[in-house]
């Protein structure tokens, strides 16, 4: 075979290989950044769902694009709106934070005695 046949054969060869890119765990710059994005929107939503104001959700997620969090809490507030949907009560996490009371507080207070007692009759 000549230099010029495997040179042909070569091509293909490669083309296939780096075709299996994927499959090697190799990621792909694009799909990184969309699923960033999707996860940032998805932030944005829930925090939204959940009634939880933007700066929070940027406090919370320090990590995640902030705009693509904006556009999804503008989305949820969009559709929340629109259906007439309420915000979602929160059964803990970060934003669950508010001091709780103490036992002593939250007790209920016993009734003070009245400053004079009816006289006993006999």
């Amino acid at each position: 075979m000549s230099n010029a046949y495997r040179r042909l054969l070569l091509v293909p060869l490669c083309g296939l290989l780096l075709a299996g890119c994927e499959q090697l765990g190799i990621e792909d710059p694009a799909k990184a950044a969309a699923a960033k994005e999707a996860e940032a929107r998805a932030i944005g939503s829930a925090c939204r769902h959940s009634g939880r104001p933007l700066e929070e959700c940027y406090r919370f997620n320090p990590k995640a694009q902030k705009a693509a969090i904006f556009a999804g809490w503008r989305e949820m507030d969009a559709y929340m709106r629109e259906n007439s949907i309420p915000t979602a009560s929160s059964a803990g996490g970060p934003a669950a934070e508010t001091p709780k009371e103490t036992p002593a507080a939250a007790a209920p207070a016993e009734p003070a005695a009245p400053a004079e007692a009816a006289p006993a009759r006999k």
